[in-house]
């Protein structure tokens, strides 16, 4: 890489760092992941300064390795970082002028960064519901001016680029509100069904319902092996009917679970909350649960 254009993507690298900063950021996970996005490494508690003195390091031999470089901001005491995932141009428009960033992963494919002030799991779950973003974002994002390291875009990987930016801004959530970007909330959840006897305090066995899942639809090929996603579905569903609430079991699953402490916090609320539901839709039926 030629000495210009490294310092270049170095500039832009720190100049993200900066911008999660103005809105509060204090600390970050910093992960390294490869083409397969198997991970490589992972830095807990970093501060601002940690990772600026890191990044000019790493966005060289992010190049060198083809690894990716990736954040997780914490929320600030302020505002609560919400990442808007998967989004396309048309999207992007809407959420621009209540966004602090806007990056561009890869060509035609963005993700816009909000600091709500006030904003809880719930609030942010109708943040992605009624902009059409990824509900189940990790909230953990490539750098900017590191490479989009995956085998599908080989050999001209793409570089993540910050596309749109406002330095400070925070919104609530009255402004979101206004401006039609939050769904509906949620009806009232019914009353989860009784415990079982015995069972309650007590967890299920992950470790069986993995054993029992059925195998992807790989199947009979190389690199067949368990269906992750319905393991955790049923640990879920057996955790919630054993009186667990769906936010302790969300937790509980990015414990267990190799694809929730991938995915993130999003995927195993939704996990768990799907599985609440299908609880309760369980608990109605005749028969009972």
């Amino acid at each position: 890489m030629e000495h210009d254009t490294e310092q270049a993507h170095i500039r832009a690298a720190l100049a993200m760092v900066d911008l999660f900063a103005s809105v509060g950021a204090e600390r970050f996970e910093l992960t390294h992941t490869n083409l397969d996005q198997e991970s490589r490494g992972c830095r807990h508690g970093q501060t601002v300064h940690d990772i600026k003195t890191s990044l000019p390091y790493l966005i060289p031999s992010s190049f060198r390795r083809q690894n990716n470089v990736i954040l997780r901001p914490h929320n600030a005491p302020g505002a609560a970082f919400i990442q808007l995932d998967d989004l396309q141009a048309g999207d992007i428009e809407r959420v621009k002028p209540v966004a602090f960033m806007v990056i561009e992963t890869s060509p035609g494919n963005f993700q816009a960064w909000l600091a709500v002030n006030g904003a809880g799991k719930s609030e942010a779950r109708r943040l992605r519901k009624g902009t059409g973003a990824d509900e189940t974002a990790s909230g953990a994002t490539r750098v900017a001016g590191s490479a989009n390291h995956k085998r599908k875009y080989a050999p001209e990987f793409p570089i993540v680029t910050v596309t749109h930016a406002q330095p400070g801004r925070i919104v609530t959530l009255e402004e979101l509100d206004a401006l039609g970007l939050l769904a509906p909330a949620d009806p009232p959840r019914p009353a989860p069904a009784l415990p079982k006897a015995g069972r309650l305090g007590a967890w299920p066995s992950y470790a069986k319902c993995l054993a029992n899942a059925p195998m992807t639809a790989e199947q009979g090929k190389a690199g067949s092996r368990k269906d992750v996603s319905k393991a955790d579905f049923t640990f879920a569903m057996i955790a919630i009917d054993w009186g667990h609430s769906p936010e302790a079991t969300a937790d509980r699953l990015m414990q267990e679970s190799a694809k929730a402490k991938e995915n993130g916090p999003g995927y195993a609320e939704m996990t768990a909350r799907n599985a609440a539901a299908a609880v309760a839709e369980r608990a109605q039926r005749p028969n009972g649960p």
